[in-house]
């Protein structure tokens, strides 16, 4: 029987543990506040409106550009930002507009001028970009055809 005895006192005591075990964790449990989700912030702030980079020095390198947006209740509407205007990019299509170009078309001797086509290659700062542009330039040195045979005026 004390046999018994011990094992009814041992499933007791597992018993009363498992029970303070449960307890303690849905205490626990009921204790921990759900964190409410982040609201998101609704923003009656417009998207930035970027100028064009001003160079601070000639018509290449380092510049700054201004931007803008509208809204009631925005904290910042304007403000300056640094940027780079590469020095070998053709300025005629935009500071900002980088084209790939196409070999240089034949001569055209009624304008004596040659021409080849660029497409768009990369826009800084989202800039304003023509697709495809056109340039054009004097061919050079016209050679006329020379006679063949040797002719004589009398």
């Amino acid at each position: 029987m004390p046999q018994q005895q011990q094992q009814r006192r041992m499933f007791t005591a597992a018993l009363l543990a498992l029970v303070f075990i449960l307890a303690a964790v849905s205490t626990t449990e009921a204790g921990k506040k759900e964190k409410p989700e982040k609201k998101a912030k609704k923003s009656d702030c417009g998207e930035w409106q970027w100028s064009v980079c001003v160079p601070t020095n000639g018509d290449c390198g380092l510049g700054t550009r201004e931007g803008t947006r509208t809204g009631a209740e925005c904290k910042q509407t304007t403000k300056t930002q640094k940027c780079k205007i590469p020095c070998n990019w053709k300025k005629q299509f935009g500071a900002e507009c980088k084209y790939q170009f196409q070999a240089w078309g034949e001569c055209d001797l009624n304008t004596a001028l040659k021409t080849r086509t660029g497409n768009l290659k990369r826009a800084l700062h989202n800039a304003d970009c023509q697709k495809t542009v056109t340039i054009s330039k004097p061919c050079g040195k016209l050679t006329k055809p020379k006679p063949q045979g040797k002719f004589h005026l009398l």
